[in-house]
C-alpha cells in the first residue's frame, strides 16, 4: 500500500468509522441540531439556566417545565395546550415564553396599539404607569408590556437564545442531511486527484 492509498484509506476509516467498503453503512441521525434528545435536553437546560441567571425571570416555573415549554413551542402547540400538558393555566405559559423570548406574531397583535407602550417603556414607564396611561383594558396593557420587555431583553442579547433554541429543535432532518453532506463532500475533496481503483 502506498503513501497516498494509506492516507485514502485512514480518512475512509476517519470519516465512516469502518475499514470495510462493501458493507452498507447504516444511517444514524446526527446531533448537530438535536437528533440526541438527552443532548439536546442537557443544551437546552444550560440555556435556560444561563438565561436565569441573566435576566429577571417571572415565571415559577422550574427548569425541566421551561424546557417543555420550549419543546412544545416550536412543536407549534398553542399556550392553552402547552398548559393542558404541564397542568398550569395559558398564563403561565404565556409568562415563562417572555422569559425565553419566545414572542410571536399573536402577541403584538394586541388589542392596544402595542408602539405605544414601547414608546413608554423606552421612556422608562413602568407596567402600572402604562396601565395609567393608556385608555385600555389593563390586562390587556400588562401582556403588551410583557411582549415588549422579552422583545427588548432578547435585543439587548442580539436574539442569541431564541436562535439557539430554533437552531436545537428546528429542521432536526435537514440539519442532520447536511452534516452527512458536509462529511461526504469533505472525503470527496479529500480524495481528489488519487486512485479510484483501490482495495482495502
Amino acid at each position: 500500500m502506498d503513501d497516498k492509498t494509506e492516507e485514502l484509506r485512514d480518512i475512509f476509516i476517519d470519516a465512516t468509522g469502518s475499514d470495510t467498503v462493501t458493507e452498507r453503512q447504516e444511517e444514524t441521525r446526527g446531533s448537530l441540531a438535536g437528533g440526541d434528545d438527552e443532548a439536546t435536553d442537557e443544551r437546552l437546560t444550560d440555556l435556560v439556566a444561563t438565561m436565569r441567571q441573566r435576566f429577571d425571570f417571572r415565571s415559577t416555573l422550574v427548569d425541566d417545565a421551561l424546557v417543555t415549554v420550549l419543546r412544545r413551542f416550536f412543536d407549534d402547540e398553542t399556550d392553552a395546550e402547552i398548559a393542558a400538558d404541564l397542568g398550569i393555566t395559558a398564563q403561565e405559559v404565556f409568562e415563562a415564553r417572555m422569559d425565553l423570548h419566545l414572542v410571536t406574531d399573536v402577541d403584538r397583535a394586541t388589542d392596544i396599539e402595542i408602539v405605544t407602550v414601547r414608546r413608554l417603556f423606552v421612556d422608562g414607564a413602568d407596567v402600572e404607569a402604562c396601565v395609567e396611561a393608556i385608555d385600555a383594558d389593563a390586562e390587556a396593557v400588562r401582556r403588551a408590556y410583557r411582549v415588549v420587555e422579552s422583545e427588548t431583553a432578547a435585543a439587548r442579547a442580539s436574539h442569541r437564545f431564541r436562535d439557539e433554541f430554533a437552531e436545537l429543535l428546528s429542521d432536526e432532518e435537514l440539519s442532520t442531511r447536511l452534516a452527512s453532506d458536509a462529511r461526504r463532500d469533505g472525503l470527496e475533496d479529500a480524495t481528489e486527484d488519487l486512485e479510484t481503483d483501490v482495495s482495502f
